[in-house]
C-alpha cells in the first residue's frame, strides 16, 4: 500500500486542486506534479506570467509557497492505494482522503477543481462540502488528446471565476 503526500494549502486556500494520487516520479521526491512532463506548474505558470517568482520557480519549497501566496492549494483525492506504475487506471484498493477536515484546514476555501477523471470519480465525496466542483482537463502527460494551450485555457476559465487572476 502506498500512502499519498499531506496537503499543500492555508487558510487563505480559496481553491483546492485534487489530483487522483502522486506518480511514481511525485512519491520519489515527496512532491506534487514532480514528473517533468507534467504540465501543472507549466500551466501556473502560464496562467500568472508576470510575477517574477512564477518565472524563476526553482526549487520545490519556493514554487509551494508562491502557489500558497496565490490562494491555490493541491491535494489528492486518494490517501493511500495499491499501483504499480503511475497511470491512474492502475490504481487498486483506493483510500479516500479526508475531505470533512479541510473546512477547518481551509476556512476561505470556496471551491474545488478535480485535476482528470479519476480524480472526478470522487465528486459524490467532494461535492458534500457543498462548493462549487470543477472537472478540469487532466495536466498528465498521459492525457494527449487536449493540447497545452486548450488545458490552459480551460484551468484558467476556473481561476478566473476564484478570483485567483487579478
Amino acid at each position: 500500500m502506498l500512502t499519498g503526500l499531506a496537503p499543500l494549502v492555508c487558510s487563505q486556500t480559496r481553491l483546492l486542486i485534487l489530483g487522483s494520487f502522486p506518480g511514481v516520479a511525485s512519491l520519489a521526491a515527496q512532491q506534487y506534479y514532480g514528473h517533468p512532463q507534467n504540465h501543472f506548474w507549466k500551466i501556473l505558470q502560464a496562467i500568472w506570467p508576470s510575477d517574477p517568482i512564477g518565472t524563476s520557480v526553482d526549487s520545490y519549497q519556493k514554487r509551494s509557497e508562491w502557489l500558497l501566496s496565490k490562494r491555490l492549494g493541491v491535494w489528492d483525492v486518494y490517501a493511500a492505494c495499491e499501483r504499480e506504475g503511475s497511470l491512474d487506471s492502475h490504481i487498486r484498493q483506493p483510500v479516500v482522503n479526508d475531505f470533512a477536515r479541510l473546512r477547518q484546514m481551509c476556512p476561505a476555501l470556496e471551491a474545488l477543481a478535480h485535476n482528470g477523471g479519476e480524480s472526478f470519480k470522487q465528486l459524490r465525496h467532494t461535492s458534500l462540502l457543498g462548493l462549487p466542483v470543477y472537472k478540469l482537463p487532466s495536466t498528465s502527460p498521459a492525457n494527449a488528446s487536449w493540447s497545452f494551450e486548450r488545458k490552459l485555457a480551460a484551468w484558467r476559465d476556473v481561476f478566473e471565476k476564484h478570483r485567483l487572476i487579478t
